[in-house]
């Protein structure tokens, strides 16, 4: 049998790292892409996969990730992403939202453009956009990110319906609390502090192995079968604003 391939972007931490090493685990050989390239070899090392140093917002680098793949890819993870900063709408840096519209939504949509082909050519391609439950609700502080993350919502329902006739499937994980090693951290700047006081008492968020799973397990499933959209919570937190703490 011909192995099954996978892509994996934003792979050199988090839920990416995770979730490459998650579908290598089930017998895919992952293409790890990211920026940081001396992480993303040595996860594919570690995992026999294939390491990719890409940037999602460049045009060059995405197409040598194509190149890299090859004429036919069975599953895409557009995890790539991130959150900058978290002032009000009134205050907040234009730059910041560049930032995020342009990794959360274009660089999504370049590299879907850029490997779709070869989604298409495997004759059940799956991709699987990492977007969060700031996809789905506002929040003060967060202006920029949820509507980037709206973006990455209506981006999977697009092309949903645009390729409802082609042999892939389009899917959505969006996850609410996940403590990762970094997500917080570069939000504010690098001040640990700010980065902690998200989880403070929160005793089980998610972690990213939990996300990893998920993402597997959608990406896994029948040809026939289609998860729109996956909503995954920490049991502690009921809605956005409702998280049970113990202080």
């Amino acid at each position: 049998m011909t192995t099954r391939t996978a892509v994996v972007t934003g792979a050199s931490s988090g839920i990416g790292a995770a979730t490459a090493r998650r579908l290598a685990a089930e017998g895919f050989h992952v293409f790890c892409a990211a920026r940081r390239a001396e992480r993303v070899a040595a996860l594919a090392e570690e995992i026999g996969g294939t390491a990719v140093r890409c940037d999602v917002t460049s045009a060059e680098e995405v197409a040598a990730l194509a190149d890299a793949v090859g004429p036919t890819l069975d599953v895409l993870v557009n995890n790539a992403g991130g959150a900058f900063g978290a002032d009000p709408v009134a205050t907040a840096s234009l730059d910041d939202w560049r930032k995020m519209f342009e990794v959360n939504v274009l660089g999504l949509v370049q590299v879907t453009q850029a490997l779709l082909p070869a989604l298409v050519a495997s004759g059940a391609g799956v991709i699987v956009n990492v977007g969060s439950t700031a996809g789905r609700i506002a929040y003060e502080g967060g202006g920029g990110y949820t509507a980037a993350k709206h973006g990455t919502q209506v981006v999977s329902e697009t092309l949903r319906l645009e390729l409802f006739d082609q042999p892939v499937r389009i899917c959505e994980i969006a996850p609410g609390m996940v403590r990762t090693d970094e997500f917080s951290t570069i939000r504010f700047g690098g001040d640990q502090e700010k980065a902690e006081a998200v989880y403070a008492g929160v005793a089980e968020p998610l972690v990213a192995e939990d996300i990893a799973d998920a993402i597997t397990w959608v990406a896994t499933r029948p040809a026939h079968v289609n998860i729109d959209e996956l909503v995954i919570r920490p049991r502690a937190q009921a809605a956005q604003h409702k998280v049970h703490r113990v202080l």
